[in-house]
């Protein structure tokens, strides 16, 4: 099974190196990395070797701000905020001259830089606390929906009520065999609540929007997971069509080995005599 971290792990492998105090002398960097449903980033060292500016580009940046997310970075990356680099919509700068004392202190800025985009995404408020027990008038019924159009096609809708968080995932599949296979997934974890896992949210699939969701608990994993399930799903799917593939291929093999091994291993040849006569013998 695939294992999507969720972090950025070649910022986190470049942060660590560096980071770590080697004797080696600083060297420039100029890296863009491109990241799921096309964030990209960009990790260089502009004015000097020890200053290092990591920056990010999201599609629904936009949509992110209006639900605040320039104060979720600004409040954990704090000291560390510049004005965003052209063509991106946020950057950190990192001094090498200047790090934290401690490992600890320097381990969590490395993990808080490579996870910037899950503190973006994370952005939309119902994401990021638990609702009261007595809610305010309106809240009650329900909230606004809010809308991150996080691919050119898809979004993700969050929606949240006085007693519940619903997020909901809106995918397209290109080909039909995509759509039976994501059906069987979903159905598959909708049925997962039911036999085995009683505290796992409540997943709903249709082709219409449905609001129901589980109350969600564990901020920082919900985040996380929100953030990677359509790469799962899909990964999964493609999974799936390619295992099927390959015991298509290899019951073609075994069928081939069948018929090669139905072909007799001992044929008749044809001799003639001096005279012109023919008769058959057996081969060796």
């Amino acid at each position: 099974m695939l294992l999507l971290d969720y972090q950025n792990v070649l910022i986190q492998s470049v942060l660590t190196e560096r980071f770590s105090g080697s004797r080696a002398p600083p060297a420039s960097i100029d890296q863009t990395v491109s990241d799921f449903d096309g964030v990209t980033f960009h990790i260089s060292t502009p004015e000097t070797k020890t200053k290092i500016v990591v920056s990010i580009n999201i599609r629904c940046f936009r949509e992110l701000v209006q639900y605040g997310a320039e104060q979720v970075l600004q409040r954990v990356y704090d000291q560390y905020v510049i004005e965003p680099e052209v063509g991106y919509d946020f950057s950190v700068l990192v001094d090498l001259e200047s790090l934290p004392a401690e490992k600890e202190e320097r381990d969590e800025l490395i993990k808080n830089i490579s996870l910037m985009k899950r503190h973006a995404m994370a952005a939309p408020k119902p994401l990021r606390s638990i609702l009261p027990k007595k809610p305010p008038q309106g809240v009650r019924e329900g909230g606004d929906i809010m809308a991150i159009h996080y691919r050119e096609e898809e979004a993700i809708y969050v929606k949240a009520s006085h007693d519940r968080v619903t997020v909901i995932f809106s995918t397209v599949f290109r080909e039909e065999t995509d759509r039976v296979f994501g059906k069987v997934f979903i159905q598959e974890f909708v049925d997962a609540r039911r036999r085995a896992i009683q505290n796992a949210p409540q997943v709903l699939f249709r082709n219409d929007p449905l609001w129901s969701c589980k109350e969600c608990q564990r901020m920082p994993d919900v985040i996380s997971h929100i953030q990677t399930f359509r790469d799962y799903f899909h990964y999964h799917i493609k999974a799936s069509k390619a295992y099927i593939h390959s015991r298509m291929r290899r019951r073609t093999a075994d069928f081939l080995q069948v018929l090669r091994r139905a072909r007799p291993e001992n044929e008749e040849k044809e001799k003639k005599t001096a005279s012109g006569r023919t008769f058959k013998v057996q081969g060796a």
